[in-house]
């Protein structure tokens, strides 16, 4: 797939501050900036989602690669993959994301998160009462509020860059254990 909107011209400054943050300038912000305001809304929203600390980083990191796997979001997948390297997340595990249901190495509340992302995502979502309730035990209200807020934002996320032709970016070829693929057998134990 190739973008469906060219990159913009972005300033020096923002050039250079996206380099030092990313080693690269994200294509979801180059093609953005055709729309300044757009590209500023989503990626302060986005900063400040980052910053919500009611519910486990981790979690909220394989809930986004979850709802990627499922949109097919090869930029979300492969920028939170290199994200949860750089959180100190256990890599074998995040490597098998896209492969929760036939991976083993996920606890119960894990699986509960992954399926939780991927009922939101679903059109029409089909998040049920059981499981929410086992969330809402797990996690707690506040953490549960803010873990749906942060799925919702993933969707978001996950459908523009889809829609827009964003792929990969290469972040995820400096983890270690290669990221799977939907429908790829489970990576050896690290």
């Amino acid at each position: 797939m190739a973008l469906r909107v060219s990159k913009a011209e972005l300033s020096d400054e923002l050039t250079e501050n996206l380099i030092k943050a990313f080693g690269v300038v994200p294509e979801p912000v180059a093609v953005a900036w055709h729309n300044p305001k757009v590209a500023e809304s989503t990626t302060e929203l986005g900063g400040k989602a980052n910053e919500w600390d009611a519910a486990d980083a981790g979690l909220k990191t394989f809930a986004h690669m979850a709802v990627a796997a499922q949109v097919g979001c090869n930029w979300c997948l492969d920028i939170n993959y290199f994200q949860a390297l750089n959180q100190k997340l256990d890599v074998t595990k995040a490597s098998q994301v896209p492969n929760w249901r036939e991976s083993k190495v996920f606890t119960p509340l894990e699986r509960d998160v992954l399926e939780y992302a991927e009922a939101m995502t679903n059109t029409p979502p089909t998040v049920t009462d059981e499981l929410s309730a086992r969330l809402l035990g797990e996690l707690g209200e506040a953490a549960l509020v803010e873990l749906t807020a942060f799925i919702a934002f993933a969707n978001f996320a996950t459908r523009n860059n889809n829609a827009l032709g964003i792929e990969s970016q290469g972040f995820s070829e400096a983890c270690e254990v290669p990221l799977a693929r939907r429908g790829q057998a489970e990576a050896p134990s690290a």
